[in-house]
C-alpha cells in the first residue's frame, strides 16, 4: 500500500459512510434521488449540493425571461409529469416544479447543502469511493463566509452536476473593453434588481440565452439590439401545447401523461432524423418560417441563414414568435457584424457602424468543465479524464462504481437523465445479487476507435474537447444521442456484455 493509500484509508475511517452519494440537486439529481428510493431501497443515500438550494441550472440562472429551450412533456419527470398549461415554461415555474418534485417525494430531506465536492478517490481493495468536501460554515466574525473540509466514503459515486461551469461563463476578451462607461454584465452573473427600463441595451451573442434575453428585455428597454458574429437557426412554436391541452380533458390523466410525453419524444426524433436525412429543404423550411413573420423586405438570408446545418448546433425555440413581434414594434433588432472595438458609448463595428449602449451584455456561452471539475483518482493514480472513453454515455473505462448524468444534445436533458439512472439501479441490484461489490467498463476490443464526444460546432464544446472524454466508434462505447437506441441499450440489454467488469471486495477482477 502506498503512502497516498494508506492516508486515504485512515481518512476514511472518520468518514460517514453512504451506501450511494449523488452530487448535485438539481433535475437529474432529483431524479437519481426518485429512482434510487423506489428501486433500490435498501441502499442508503445522499445529495450533495454545493449551493443552497435545491434547482441547479434552474436556480443559478436568474436572467430576465429564462425558458425551457425543450418542451416541458419531456424536459418534466416521467413519474411526475408536468401538467401546468405552457409546454414552454419559465424559468421561476420549473424551479418551482422542481422543488415541488423533491418535496412531495421527501428527496429534499436527504440533501446536504453548502456541500461542494472538490475529490473523489476510489480504492479496490476496500471496493469504495473517499469523497472530499468543502462544507460551508459558520461565518467568521467579519461574517466572511468560512468552509471546512469533512469526508464520506460510499460505494457507489453518481455525478448529476451537468457539464459547466457553474462559476464562470464564457466571456472573450475585446480591444477597448475596459473603456466603456455604462455597465457589462453576463447572464450567469445577472444581478438582481438591475433596472434597464429606458435604456439602450446591446445583448452580444445568437444562442439561446441571447434570443430570450432580447425579447424580456425589449419590454421595458428603450431598444435591445442582439449583435451576432453569425446567425442561429429559429425556430418559432406555440408555447401550449394544443394536442396536449385537448388529451387531457379527455383522456385519463396518466394515459394523457405518457401519450404527451411519448408525442413529444416520436416528434422530436422525427424532426431531428429530418433536419439530418434533408439539411437543404429543413433549412429552407427554417427560413421560410422567418420570412412569414418579418415580411419579405427583411434581410433573412443574413441575419437568420447559419454557415452550417440544422443541429450541427443546437435550434433556438421561440415561444409564441416572441422574438419576432419584439422586432416588428421595433423594440427590438438583430445586426450581424464583427466587433471592431468597445469605446465609452458602446461598441464600434467592422463595418463601420457604431452601436450605442447604456449596458451591454455578454451572452457568449458557456465553459464546459467536465464531472464539475472534481479531481479524480483510482488506486492513488490520477485521472485525466480525457484519456477516458465514455460507456453508454455515463459510466467511464476504467473508473469503478461511477457513473454521470448527462442529457442529450438533441432533445430533452431528462429523457437521458432518466434512462441512467434507472441503469444505476439495475447495476447496483445486480451487484447486489450476485456477492460483488463493484464494476468497471474495460476497454477490451481493440477494433474501438476513438471518437470525439460530441460533434457539434458549438463554440462552447470546440473549446472543451480537449478536456472531455471520448466516445468509441461502436457499442457499448458509442454515444448515439437517439432516445429509442438508449431506452434498448439502457433498459433491456444484458448488464453482462463483455465490457462491464464484475468485482468482488479483496479479489482480483472477474473475468467477463
Amino acid at each position: 500500500m502506498t503512502t497516498d493509500q494508506a492516508d486515504q484509508a485512515e481518512q476514511a475511517n472518520h468518514a460517514e459512510h453512504i451506501d450511494v452519494l449523488i452530487v448535485g440537486a438539481g433535475i437529474s439529481g432529483i431524479a437519481a434521488a426518485y429512482y434510487l428510493q423506489t428501486r433500490c431501497r435498501a441502499k442508503t443515500y445522499a445529495i450533495l449540493e454545493g449551493r443552497e438550494a435545491i434547482g441547479g441550472t434552474w436556480d443559478l440562472f436568474r436572467y430576465p425571461g429564462i425558458r425551457s429551450d425543450s418542451d416541458m412533456y419531456t424536459l418534466g419527470y416521467s413519474f411526475h409529469p408536468w401538467r401546468a398549461a405552457k409546454s414552454i415554461a419559465d424559468g421561476p415555474s420549473i424551479l418551482q416544479y422542481v422543488r415541488e418534485t423533491a418535496r412531495t417525494y421527501g428527496i429534499d430531506r436527504k440533501i446536504r447543502f453548502g456541500h461542494r465536492v472538490c475529490g473523489v478517490a476510489w480504492s479496490s481493495a476496500d471496493a469504495r469511493w473517499t469523497v472530499e468536501v468543502e462544507k460551508t460554515a459558520t461565518a467568521t466574525a467579519d461574517g466572511a463566509p468560512a468552509t471546512e473540509l469533512v469526508r464520506f466514503t460510499c460505494n457507489f459515486l453518481y455525478l448529476c452536476t451537468g457539464y459547466y461551469d457553474y462559476d464562470h461563463g464564457y466571456a472573450p476578451t475585446w480591444p477597448g473593453v475596459e473603456r466603456f462607461t455604462g455597465r457589462i454584465i453576463h447572464p450567469q452573473q445577472w444581478p438582481d434588481n438591475l433596472d434597464y427600463a429606458g435604456k439602450r441595451v446591446v445583448v452580444i451573442g445568437s444562442g439561446a440565452t441571447a434570443v430570450t434575453l432580447v425579447t424580456a428585455l425589449a419590454e421595458q428597454a428603450a431598444h435591445v439590439t442582439m449583435l451576432q458574429r453569425s446567425p442561429t437557426y429559429i425556430v418559432a412554436r406555440p408555447s401550449v401545447d394544443a394536442i396536449a391541452h385537448w388529451m387531457r380533458q379527455r383522456l385519463p390523466a396518466r394515459v394523457a401523461d405518457v401519450t404527451t410525453r411519448w408525442k413529444s419524444v416520436l416528434l422530436g426524433m422525427y424532426f431531428y432524423n429530418l433536419a439530418r436525412r434533408r439539411p437543404d429543404a429543413t433549412k429552407n423550411a427554417i427560413l421560410q418560417m422567418a420570412r412569414q413573420q418579418l415580411g419579405p423586405d427583411y434581410d433573412v438570408e443574413k441575419h437568420f441563414a447559419p454557415r452550417y446545418n440544422p443541429w450541427d448546433q443546437r435550434l433556438c425555440l421561440i415561444p409564441d414568435a416572441d422574438l419576432f413581434a419584439a422586432m416588428k414594434a421595433g423594440k427590438a433588432s438583430v445586426v450581424t457584424d464583427q466587433i471592431e472595438a468597445f469605446d465609452e458609448d458602446g461598441i464600434q463595428l467592422g463595418s463601420g457602424e457604431h452601436l450605442a449602449a447604456d449596458f451591454i451584455v455578454t451572452a457568449t456561452g458557456l465553459v464546459m468543465r467536465v464531472l464539475s471539475g472534481v479531481r479524480l483518482a483510482v488506486d492513488g493514480n490520477p485521472v485525466d479524464m480525457s484519456n477516458t472513453m465514455t460507456y453508454k454515455g455515463m459510466m467511464y473505462s476504467d473508473i469503478p462504481n461511477l457513473a454521470s448524468a448527462m442529457g442529450y444534445t438533441n432533445a430533452s436533458w431528462t429523457l437521458k437523465c432518466e434512462l441512467t439512472s434507472r441503469y444505476v439501479c439495475r447495476l447496483l441490484n445486480y451487484i447486489e445479487r450476485h456477492g460483488y461489490s463493484h464494476c468497471t467498463p474495460r476497454r477490451n476490443d481493440p477494433t474501438v476507435t476513438e471518437e470525439p464526444l460530441l460533434t457539434f460546432s458549438s463554440g462552447y464544446v470546440r473549446r472543451a474537447l480537449d478536456s472531455l472524454p471520448h466516445q468509441g466508434s461502436k457499442r457499448p462505447w458509442k454515444l448515439y444521442q437517439n432516445y429509442a437506441l438508449d431506452l434498448l441499450s439502457l433498459r433491456f440489454s444484458a448488464l453482462r456484455d463483455g465490457t462491464m467488469e464484475f468485482s468482488r471486495r479483496g479479489q482480483r477482477a472477474l473475468p467477463v
